[in-house]
């Protein structure tokens, strides 16, 4: 019965969803024709009759909840169905403490160790956030037990360096499984990169800034912003082409490792917005517009999702770090602490923190986008930083721009 009816909402929520996509694509073209250049003998305005036709609201029903009728029993008759627990008006009596035997006494010890020991194994192993149930030695995903450690150091430690070869430039880092991490620069070549900064493996894509992501079964995603295509490439090196865009163009990408979804940046003439799909590619969400109707982006350039869901973007010609919840209400922009704040690349860490490079100085941001601090500067020695990511030994890695040198950082304890 319960299955039922959630399968019947189910279905009239995929019905009102594709209607709010279909009257926000109609209210996008509109947009469009209604800028001065464009307005005056516009063919498409002039062919438009008195009164456009809109599709109707879809006819959706209302669900019939099941009804609970109340059985007329009396608490006797609970009573006979179910019994009684009474307390017997007895005298207790005292216990009788048998004295000890030596053998008894080094075996219950013997048993209380081995009993104590493996409890607090499991204490461990509990607190590791480890997988007991299948005998694996596998990180939870959640990580409940290292957030609850962690916390920013007093100082930002360089641990290493390593070198991208074929780049002149290390413009976006994406994490991904077993610490490797897949490196992009001003050339059309894609690099993964392991943990020692080895190359493993290397493929032909365009070029563009944060424009590739990992999924959360290892599989690469990358945008092809010339052909208006993202492309995947399975861990057994399959290669599906996923989405078509079809004329906006895709600028940047990320894939969820709450839920899954792609999350994509995207641009067509002067509008932009951001599109969330499912991990197999099916449209779910068009974010592009705050409350009152202005437009949330102008050109994005790095995409990224906090701890809470918050869709993070890093809009360069905006010069702001734009975030909106996962509904896509705008929450907060944050625009740099002087005028000429550019930002480029953006990640999150397990805190909830938001890392952003300006091209000088990486700016550290809490989950609610309060400024609180220039994490690197060209103090510490750090030049051009671009592209962000924070690997699993929450580490922050950060490529430069005019090098291809990829620097390690530690700034939680």
């Amino acid at each position: 019965m319960e299955e039922s009816l959630i399968e019947e909402l189910q279905s009239q929520r995929t019905k009102y969803k594709d209607y709010i996509s279909y009257l926000g694509d109609i209210a996008s073209e509109f947009h469009g024709y209604l800028s001065n250049p464009k307005l005056h003998n516009n063919p498409i305005i002039l062919s438009l009759p008195d009164h456009p036709t809109i599709k109707p609201i879809p006819e959706t029903t209302k669900p019939v909840p099941p009804v609970f009728t109340a059985g007329q029993y009396s608490k006797e008759d609970v009573t006979k169905l179910l019994g009684r627990v009474t307390v017997p008006d007895t005298k207790p009596e005292s216990r009788k403490i048998k004295p000890m035997e030596t053998a008894s006494t080094q075996y219950n010890t013997h048993n209380y160790t081995l009993y104590l020991m493996g409890f607090l194994l499991l204490v461990f192993l509990l607190i590791s956030g480890l997988d007991i149930d299948n005998h694996t030695w596998k990180q939870n995903d959640e990580k409940s037990g290292v957030k609850l450690m962690l916390s920013l150091s007093s100082s930002v430690t360089k641990v290493r360096k390593y070198i991208v070869p074929d780049v002149d430039s290390v413009l976006h880092i994406s994490l991904g499984k077993s610490g490797r991490l897949w490196v992009s620069g001003d050339k059309d070549n894609l690099f993964q990169i392991d943990p020692e900064g080895n190359r493993r493996k290397q493929i032909q894509s365009s070029v563009g800034f944060g424009y590739h992501t990992v999924t959360q079964d290892g599989d690469l995603i990358y945008t092809d912003e010339k052909n208006n295509v993202i492309t995947r490439i399975t861990q057994d090196e399959t290669i599906t082409e996923l989405i078509k865009t079809g004329d906006w163009n895709p600028t940047c990408i990320h894939a969820s490792h709450i839920n899954g979804d792609i999350l994509v940046g995207m641009v067509k003439d002067e509008a932009a917005k951001v599109t969330r799909y499912s991990k197999t590619g099916k449209e779910i969400q068009n974010i592009q517009r705050n409350n009152n109707g202005q437009g949330l982006y102008s050109h994005p350039y790095y995409i990224t999702e906090n701890i809470n869901g918050d869709i993070c973007i890093s809009d360069f010609n905006k010069r702001a770090v734009v975030v909106v919840n996962k509904s896509g209400q705008h929450r907060f922009s944050y625009t740099g602490q002087n005028p000429k704040f550019h930002p480029f690349g953006i990640c999150t860490d397990l805190l909830g923190h938001i890392l952003v490079s300006d091209g000088k100085t990486v700016h550290l941001l809490d989950q609610d986008g309060q400024f609180l601090s220039l994490l690197l500067t060209p103090k510490s020695l750090i030049k051009n930083p671009i592209g962000l990511c924070v690997d699993d030994e929450n580490n922050l890695h950060v490529g430069h721009w005019n090098t291809n040198t990829v620097t390690v950082y530690k700034y939680l304890q």
